[in-house]
């Protein structure tokens, strides 16, 4: 009798991963060689190799492993994936991570302790701080999800993520339209079409909202640059994106029963309105750390972290404890509070940000690595709006758009120093037969923070507000079902309308 087919998936499986181990094995041999050939070339210049420019574009696939995991996982094997996600996520970052360290050693030790303390802890520290804090916020009414009111509240939600983050704005507002929408049967478009504004679009006029703009805050862009620069894009997506929401949210509504009765009305309210004080408080951790010089503070293996980065990040735990200690626990029960969203974003994105490394590295090795035939390609403003776009749906946007910011300044102004060239890259500064750079810094604006929409791993706050509606019970749709039925048909049709307006 032949063996079961969930066996033989199961072997199938475990030869795909034998492959992939195998493979890593031969390239942690021949790294290995490479590394110590450029470490020698390198012993003079005082650093190590640049692994970007020895990494083979094939050493992605653990990358590709974890987010195919993502994607199929919940849909093909949903109880397994329930339980054993973290493991999963483990597993990935360890085919990777494994061969890395026996090919480079401490090069590679230092690259996975880069990531995970600079990247992954500030992300982490800042979701679970604006997640306890917007957790402590209850909006309570006799609302219910008709078409106007989730229009309205959907938009209130996108004017706030431009001054309160994304991630701020979409853990306010997510749980009062699931609760105005939780009689409806058909509202799953509801919250997809959320992280499509509140999550995403809505983050673009700020370096507030989303952290690339907060990036090229870092590196010299305006303030106010983007509000100036790429409001007139923003205000076109998210009225047709609205547009589009309000008609097909009119069709599924005229489907539904008629709500129920509940008795009397209840007004509108907000409780622990002393949480927006919390909520102030991270917006200006976040604003001081990209304004001021503390110095650097040595955090282990010739890394240095800025020491107003460190304040940063004690001061939103700081903010997060307040709030947990002073909000009643009956305001986080009418919430629904509870950790599994933070703690599925932490598991799934620590997998993410240790798999993600070779990827960046070739990235950021520009036309020195693996990737140099997409960075050569990427010469035009609307070029760099897909390029940014694309890898930042399914990389993270934050790198992603420093490296097209990067290399649209060595494109531009190729030797310029950096604090010279952004002068010219925003257009603010103007000389003879020097490039004004404005519409391409536009372009890598937009195309980072439109397109993180267009997949759940495209910006953070899409998969915690994914795992906050599933939570509540809506069936979200899978990895490819979110964007073969909802932002391929939709973002990328009026991205590309977008582009021949705009770009």
């Amino acid at each position: 009798m032949g063996l079961s087919l969930r066996l033989q998936n199961v072997l199938k499986v475990a030869l795909v991963i034998v492959l992939i181990l195998a493979a890593q094995c031969v390239w942690a041999s021949e790294g290995a060689a490479d590394a110590e050939h450029h470490e020698g070339e390198a012993a003079h210049a005082g650093h190590g190799p640049n692994l970007g420019t020895i990494l083979p574009l094939w050493s992605v696939i653990p990358f590709a492993g974890i987010l195919l995991s993502i994607a199929l996982f919940p849909l093909l094997a949903p109880h397994f994936w329930h339980h054993h996600y973290p493991k999963v996520s483990l597993f990935w970052a360890l085919v990777f991570a494994i061969p890395f360290l026996i090919a480079f050693k401490l090069d590679a030790l230092h690259s996975i302790y880069h990531i995970m303390l600079l990247d992954f802890v500030p992300f982490i520290i800042l979701l679970g701080g604006l997640f306890t804090v917007a957790g402590g916020i209850v909006v309570r009414g006799s609302f219910r999800g008709s078409p106007i009111v989730n229009l309205i509240l959907i938009l209130i939600g996108t004017l706030l993520a431009s001054w309160i983050g994304t991630t701020g704005a979409a853990m306010v507002m997510i749980r009062p339209v699931l609760r105005a929408n939780a009689w409806r049967k058909n509202y799953v478009h509801v919250v997809v079409f959320f992280i499509f504004l509140v999550a995403n679009i809505g983050g673009s006029l700020t370096p507030l909202g989303d952290p690339p703009l907060f990036l090229g805050f870092l590196h010299g862009v305006s303030f106010f640059w983007t509000l100036f620069n790429i409001s007139f894009q923003t205000l076109f997506v998210a009225a047709m994106v609205l547009a589009v929401f309000f008609a097909l949210d009119t069709y599924y509504y005229r489907k539904e029963d008629p709500p129920p009765d509940d008795g009397a009305k209840e007004p509108i309210k907000v409780e622990g309105l002393h949480n927006l004080l919390f909520l102030g408080g991270i917006i200006g951790a976040v604003l001081f750390s990209g304004m001021v010089n503390l110095g650097d503070v040595p955090v282990g293996l010739h890394i240095m972290q800025s020491g107003q980065n460190i304040a940063r990040d004690l001061f939103i735990i700081a903010m997060g404890v307040a709030s947990w200690v002073t909000t009643k626990k009956a305001l986080r029960e009418a919430n629904e509070y509870s950790w599994g969203p933070i703690l599925e974003v932490a598991y799934l994105f620590a997998g993410i940000f240790t798999t993600i490394i070779p990827a960046l590295a070739i990235l950021k090795a520009g036309e020195h690595g693996a990737l140099a035939f997409l960075i050569r390609a990427v010469n035009d403003p609307a070029r760099y709006f897909w390029a940014t776009g694309i890898l930042s749906s399914f990389l993270d946007n934050a790198p992603t758009y420093l490296t097209f910011f990067n290399a649209s300044i060595g494109q531009l102004y190729p030797g310029m120093a950096e604090h010279e060239a952004v002068g010219y890259l925003m257009g603010n500064v103007t000389a003879e037969g020097i490039a004004n750079g404005k519409h391409y810094l536009a372009a890598i604006s937009a195309g980072a923070v439109f397109m993180g929409a267009n997949t759940y791993i495209g910006n953070a706050p899409n998969f915690m507000v994914k795992a906050i509606a599933e939570e509540a019970g809506v069936p979200m749709p899978s990895f490819f079902g979110y964007m073969l039925k909802y932002s391929i048909p939709v973002l990328i049709v009026i991205f590309i309308i977008n582009m021949l307006i705009f770009i």
